[in-house]
């Protein structure tokens, strides 16, 4: 088997190239830069934009198993942007898929691709794609999402009547040493004394341990390739073993740190009206940046949001191994030594 995985040089697609390895997997990255640490261990590094069809075609050549987890996140920036990479990159790589030969295709989707400003509390993949979104993240998501699942059964190129099978992963809040993101920009946020809790404090999320969403990758590339399979064409929610209260969590992290949120919070409603205001604010002086409350941010921390992964337990034997107590140790340890808390 020789598998390509889009973003392997992130956090996410990293741990799954560490995994296939780990199963002497032969692995290829795609992404905009070579990576020497992956180099030295026999990966090889094909560089490349999702926006090119062609750089997207050369990187499937010859692998079996593509995982598609690049993606533009975040929850501002031009419209165009986030649809170019996420939905027309996804559409490159579907196309990249059958012309090479590839026969199974593991898309990186998310939870937030069923969110709109409504709580979601034990939610299955029956959710419907809502009418309308409040960021171009979760839309473009959704459209990439779409596209692959559209894409099962597609026959392969010169594949001997073989098709393409595809399956859609939604892991919630990827969190564990190593996150670039995440995490370290609360503890910053907590550390400059600007991290407030929203809404009551009460709302219950999914989070998903870096190992548990890199390990769901694997066995569902496996249930892929399996004579009599369920997987192909589905979706599947992603997370730890329970949800957590999510103002909770985050404090118990930072007390670990000596950190704290700034008290006192502000409303749901105040701070959906302040998102709204600044999200036209920015949009007529871009060169503001980021805006520091948007709507859907409002909606994700104040709201409930968690999941049944039964499908996923059942389709191809999903189980999170990793307590939180044990993951949780081992974040504060990495932020501790060599990760990223600031000074």
């Amino acid at each position: 088997m020789k598998a390509l995985v889009t973003g392997g040089g992130g956090f996410l697609g990293g741990r799954i190239v560490e995994m296939l390895l780990e199963r002497d997997v032969q692995v290829r990255v795609f992404g905009r830069n070579a990576y020497p640490s992956l180099l030295r261990r026999g990966v090889e590094c094909a560089t490349g934009d999702l926006r090119d069809p062609k750089a997207v075609a050369a990187a499937c050549e010859g692998c079996d198993t593509v995982f598609h987890v690049a993606a533009l996140a975040g929850v501002w920036g031009p419209r165009k942007d986030y649809f170019d990479i996420n939905d027309a990159g996804t559409d490159h790589v579907i196309r990249g898929c059958i012309a090479k030969g590839v026969g199974s295709l593991v898309y990186t989707s998310s939870p937030s691709v069923v969110f709109s400003d409504e709580p979601i509390s034990g939610g299955d993949e029956q959710l419907p794609y809502p009418a309308r979104y409040l960021a171009a993240y979760p839309e473009s998501k959704a459209a990439g999402e779409k596209r692959v699942l559209a894409a099962n059964g597609l026959p392969l190129a010169g594949a001997g009547g073989r098709n393409l099978l595809t399956c859609a992963l939604r892991p919630h809040l990827i969190w564990g040493p190593g996150d670039p993101h995440l995490v370290p920009r609360l503890v910053e946020t907590a550390r400059r004394g600007r991290l407030r809790q929203v809404g009551d404090g009460r709302n219950r999320v999914d989070i998903t341990y870096i190992d548990h969403a890199a390990g769901a990758h694997i066995l569902a590339a496996e249930a892929l390739r399996r004579p009599v399979t369920r997987v192909p064409g589905n979706t599947y929610f992603i997370g730890d073993r329970e949800p957590v209260v999510l103002w909770n969590w985050l404090q118990g992290l930072l007390n670990r740190l000596g950190l704290s949120l700034r008290r006192p919070g502000v409303s749901y409603p105040a701070a959906r009206r302040m998102g709204a205001v600044l999200e036209g604010l920015h949009t007529v002086l871009p060169f503001l940046g980021d805006p520091r409350m948007t709507r859907f941010v409002a909606a994700q921390l104040a709201m409930d949001h968690w999941f049944s992964h039964k499908r996923a337990e059942h389709d191809f034997g999903y189980r999170p191994t990793v307590s939180p107590e044990i993951g949780m140790n081992r974040l504060v340890d990495w932020l501790r030594h060599g990760g990223s808390l600031p000074e």
